[in-house]
């Protein structure tokens, strides 16, 4: 396996990159222990939560190797500064997945039905949101290629646009699962509807900080013109 060092000696971006792999898949489990949930697999929940926080902890272990090997005076394309900076939300992103798992793992939970279709929803589009901030640092490289500029400038720009929509929508979703929520929290216990807040919380947040990843490049871009 290449090491942080030697893949700062191809770009910047790389490990950047190898480090959002790793959020990635912290991500592609919040899918699966929600999956797990509706199932009724309260096992399965508790299992894929441990794998969750496994994968947090090596993610972190790739930002700390690069925090350390990343150079302080050799000049890059990007300042260190806003490497770090990139680096922070990315990493903010694994913590909230272990959140996840561990609000998921207080106790056994179901997913009422008058919640599942809008929940549904709303993961999916905070996984949409991850997606499109992944898809920008994924182009990072590309964007060092051209320096900063012309049509691949213009494309990531666009990418940046489509993540703040997407983020705009969760929370248009949000507002409607909270009205929900208070509308049938008779029939929940007290502990299940403080839990669903902070899960609304947790899972909301994915596609707030792949909105903040994505102006970091937008950020970076403007810097460049």
């Amino acid at each position: 396996m290449r090491t942080i060092s030697k893949l700062f000696g191809q770009s910047p971006i790389v490990p950047l990159q190898a480090h959002m792999d790793k959020v990635t898949q912290c991500v592609e489990k919040v899918k699966q222990m929600f999956e797990a949930l509706r199932q009724g697999d309260q096992a399965a929940v508790e299992k894929l939560a441990e794998e969750t926080s496994a994968l947090e902890y090596e993610a972190d272990q790739i930002k700390h190797d690069i925090q350390s090997h990343l150079p302080k005076r050799l000049f890059m394309a990007i300042d260190r500064s806003r490497i770090l900076d990139i680096l922070a939300v990315q990493d903010n992103i694994a913590d909230k997945a272990e959140n996840i798992g561990v609000l998921m793992t207080l106790k056994a939970m179901t997913l009422p039905d008058w919640l599942a279709g809008d929940f549904n929803t709303f993961l999916n589009k905070n996984i949409e949101a991850f997606e499109g901030a992944r898809g920008i640092i994924n182009q990072l490289d590309e964007l060092l290629e051209t320096g900063f500029g012309g049509g691949e400038a213009e494309r990531v720009l666009r990418m940046v646009e489509e993540v703040a929509h997407t983020e705009h929508e969760v929370d248009v979703i949000q507002r409607q699962m909270l009205k929900s929520l208070f509308a049938n929290e008779e029939g929940l216990s007290t502990g299940d509807f403080f839990l669903w807040t902070k899960l609304f919380k947790q899972v909301g947040d994915l596609s707030n900080l792949a909105e903040r990843l994505a102006n970091r490049v937008r950020r970076t871009l403007e810097l460049k013109k």
